[in-house]
């Protein structure tokens, strides 16, 4: 099937870069791999660019180790080499890659600062997560500090202790606080663009070669009230 480009969407934008790794801040609306959709991928993107730019034939190797909803935005690892796609994969695996997460939720959460347990189970029907007490529904743990706070909305910072389908969506919802924008798990409206308003702030793992330690940050989306919640962070003093 022809890849569709979409005209609006934004390119990635690199963060670091070596003969191993390619770490992007993915846009929100850009599908990290290929469904039925048919429309153009991360993967897609990241194989021509890096063959254009270090003149190799064809499409270069790129391996995807993890994956980021279409709707959100943030970090994405790409693995160059077989190697590191294997040892990145295994990194995640072992739970040994720490990520933090932005979110833009309704209201204000009633604890500034508490961690979430519930049971999750994937219905694959509606490719959407529901807490749940079948037998097959996996353990899913946040923790979540409020950052900074209009009013209508939060930036809420948050750390997965699990990797749950759509496990943030799914919890934050649970406690009546959906994330921005996400009709499928309760917003009051969509986002204009389609997006929902989850971001993949940051990212801290060892190099799966080198060994270096590798700390990234990600700048949220460009828009009014990603900057304006942002700004509150260190004026509200929110943030430690």
């Amino acid at each position: 099937m022809k890849k569709k480009v979409t005209s609006d969407l934004k390119h990635p934008t690199i963060l670091l870069e070596d003969n191993h790794l390619l770490i992007v801040n993915k846009p929100s609306g850009l599908l990290v791999q290929g469904d039925q959709s048919g429309d153009l991928t991360l993967k897609d993107w990241a194989e021509k660019d890096v063959a254009k730019r270090f003149n190799k034939p064809g499409r270069a190797f790129i391996g995807l180790p993890h994956r980021l909803d279409r709707p959100s935005s943030g970090i994405v690892i790409l693995a160059k080499t077989s190697k590191s796609l294997t040892r990145v994969s295994q990194l995640f695996a072992q739970r040994a890659i720490k990520k933090i997460y932005w979110a833009i939720v309704e209201g204000k959460p009633k604890n500034n600062m508490s961690r979430l347990v519930n049971y999750l189970w994937k219905d694959p029907k509606q490719k959407k997560s529901f807490i749940s007490t079948k037998k097959e529904a996996k353990k899913a743990i946040l923790t979540y500090k409020n950052i900074s706070a209009g009013e209508r909305y939060s930036l809420l910072e948050i750390n997965l202790e699990t990797g749950r389908h759509h496990q943030i969506r799914c919890q934050l919802s649970a406690i009546g606080h959906p994330i921005k924008g996400d009709l499928k798990y309760g917003a009051k409206r969509s986002n204009t663009n389609g997006s929902i308003s989850l971001h993949a702030q940051k990212i801290s793992l060892k190099h799966p070669v080198k060994s270096d330690s590798i700390t990234l940050t990600a700048p949220p989306p460009n828009e009014s009230l990603w900057i304006q919640l942002s700004e509150k962070i260190e004026k509200d003093n929110f943030h430690q």
